[in-house]
């Protein structure tokens, strides 16, 4: 089999397999205690907190240790809203947001607060003038993703985050950055980003732990109270094994960045190209968009069915978020996109690691082929009788 759904989860390195498992079976104590195997747990802790706030090229103060990126968003999102409400209850952010970010913000809509959901273009990049627009007096929180999970799209966060600050300099700006690191430069101090969230599994690293940049000088309301681990952010005995397998991961994912971008653009590209070129296929990504994601649509076929016949074929591929994919719904990105039902129906999404090469592509354009060429009769056929 060759996987090719590491948007949804990558396999963890050897390395951060073999240092977490050490640490589990010498360093158990508890952080927050006083004795010798609690001291021990924190100054791995400590340590870890460095190695990421060094990735980020931000201060260890600045790093919260989550659960991941589900609570890292809901955290940023619903934190900054409560801590700040005082400024307004105005929101922005985009339609085409994971749903752990998109969800969260129809949850304040709930709540009493309000949204503008800014649009984006056919590629799936957004409106920056359209967000500039938006952006108001009582605007607390702009929150806009990196790299799209479903299609690859990269949003411009420079440009968005001068944008924002031009604006109105105490509007918070928040990018969930899950897709984007290891893969893309990251530079938070360019971005004028506020809070970006990460989730380790997504760069090689473990289930279950992420991180959740928050600006020196930005307080969050806290969503889980108890202790004071993490600052008062969250409270919490935190996972000390993932937080030293977190930290090793990260720093292998920014080291590997400039090599993995070169390998899986070739990859990607080539994908690009020759699915295009298949009878039936309608591609959802730009060449412009993130190396190691994209998205194409074959109408008229349920997309499971696409995924279980590669399956058969020994590719591995999925539809839309992992945390999406068992619904039946039609892609939310797809369509605010643009994409009529069909196609909005019908999208499969690759994403590639750092061990595909150019021959596992080709396998793949060879599987696909012979997928579609046996599904073909059947849309032509079903076409005929309608």
């Amino acid at each position: 089999m060759i996987y090719w759904d590491h948007a949804g989860t990558t396999p963890p390195d050897d390395d951060v397999v073999s240092t977490m498992a050490e640490v589990m079976k010498k360093h158990y104590g508890n952080p927050s205690a006083l004795h010798q195997y609690g001291e021990e747990a924190a100054k791995l802790l400590k340590k870890a907190r460095e190695v990421c706030a060094a990735a980020l090229e931000a201060e260890p103060s600045e790093i919260v240790l989550t659960s991941g990126a589900t609570e890292g968003n809901n955290m940023a999102i619903k934190g900054a809203a409560l801590q700040y409400k005082s400024r307004g209850k105005h929101l922005i952010t985009t339609r085409t947001e994971h749903p752990s970010v998109y969800e969260s913000f129809r949850q304040l809509e709930q709540l009493g607060w309000e949204v503008t959901y800014v649009p984006v273009d056919a590629n799936g990049r957004v409106d920056v003038q359209a967000l500039a627009d938006a952006v108001r007096k009582d605007t607390v929180l702009v929150s806009i993703m990196h790299v799209n999970n479903e299609t690859g799209a990269v949003q411009p966060l420079m440009e968005i985050g001068q944008t924002v600050k031009q604006r109105n300099h105490r509007t918070l700006f928040h990018i969930d950055g899950v897709q984007g690191f290891g893969k893309l430069e990251v530079s938070l101090k360019n971005w004028q980003a506020d809070l970006y969230t990460l989730s380790a599994h997504k760069f090689n690293g473990p289930r279950g732990i992420g991180v959740l940049y928050v600006r020196r000088g930005v307080e969050l309301f806290p969503l889980l109270s108890g202790g004071q681990q993490e600052n008062g952010h969250r409270a919490g005995t935190e996972n000390v094994a993932a937080a030293v397998g977190m930290a090793k991961a990260m720093r292998l994912g920014r080291e590997r960045q400039p090599e993995f971008y070169r390998q899986a653009s070739l990859i990607r590209n080539k994908l690009l190209q020759e699915i295009a070129e298949i009878p039936g296929t309608v591609m959802n990504s730009s060449r412009e968009g993130a190396p190691h994601i994209m998205n194409f649509s074959y109408p008229g076929v349920k997309p499971e069915v696409i995924v279980h016949a590669l399956e058969e074929l020994g590719m591995l591929v999925s539809t839309k978020s992992a945390c999406s994919s068992k619904l039946s719904e039609p892609s939310r990105v797809l369509l605010e996109m643009g994409k009529d039902m069909s196609i909005a129906s019908s999208g499969i999404r690759i994403s590639l690691g750092r061990h595909h090469r150019l021959e596992d592509a080709e396998r793949l354009i060879d599987a696909l082929k012979t997928a579609t060429g046996k599904l073909r009769p059947f849309i032509e056929r079903k076409g005929t009788t309608n």
